[in-house]
């Protein structure tokens, strides 16, 4: 019972709509400004670097708290790993804006950093390098998601932690499919904030 709950707390936290409120401080309704997504880059882009910094840092917590507190207080390691695809299945899947969402990218990030802080290095390093060479965060957001999986492997990680590392890779391209047929046609825009 424990383990649903969390499960489903996780999801809750996910949801919590980071970009949108930060949004308002500034008057923008980032879901129709700019790209209309809810994440760091378009608030960025639509309402200034350092609304967008903050939505980083909060996306990026939404992830990371419910792990933390569910390994905080001894749950097992699959509700550990199903508490990460729960928040960031919050985030892509809003309960507060009727099942939709952001691309995943910074509260996948936090809920790895929960399960497995040791994988990082691959796909921030690959992210960063990615970045430096195209600017658009988009590509750079596939490139690190696609690596996780393989960084836990690489590295050992148990099953669970591995399975998660999947599910979260999978949502987070499924989210970014607008980006890659973007990048396919070479039309995707590179990184400018306002």
């Amino acid at each position: 019972m424990l383990a649903v709950l969390f499960i489903a707390l996780a999801y809750l936290v996910g949801s919590i709509p980071t970009g949108v409120l930060l949004g308002r401080l500034a008057g923008v309704d980032v879901r129709s400004a700019g790209s209309g997504n809810i994440g760091a880059t378009n608030v960025a882009r639509t309402a200034g670097r350092k609304l967008g910094i903050l939505t980083l840092l909060g996306d990026l917590t939404k992830g990371l708290a419910p792990v933390l507190a569910a390994r905080g207080i001894g749950l097992a390691e699959s509700v550990v790993a199903a508490v990460a695809v729960a928040a960031l299945a919050g985030h892509v899947f809003s309960i507060f804006l009727g099942f939709r969402g952001g691309k995943g990218v910074a509260t996948g990030l936090g809920a790895l950093i929960g399960i497995a802080p040791g994988s990082l290095p691959i796909p921030l390093t690959l992210f960063v390098a990615t970045f430096a060479l195209s600017r658009i965060v988009s590509l750079s957001s596939i490139v690190a998601a696609a690596s996780a999986p393989v960084a836990f492997l690489l590295l050992g990680y148990p099953q669970p932690a591995c399975v998660a590392a999947t599910a979260m890779a999978l949502l987070i391209l499924f989210r970014h499919r607008e980006n890659i047929a973007r990048l396919r046609a070479g039309t995707e825009r590179r990184f400018e904030s306002k």
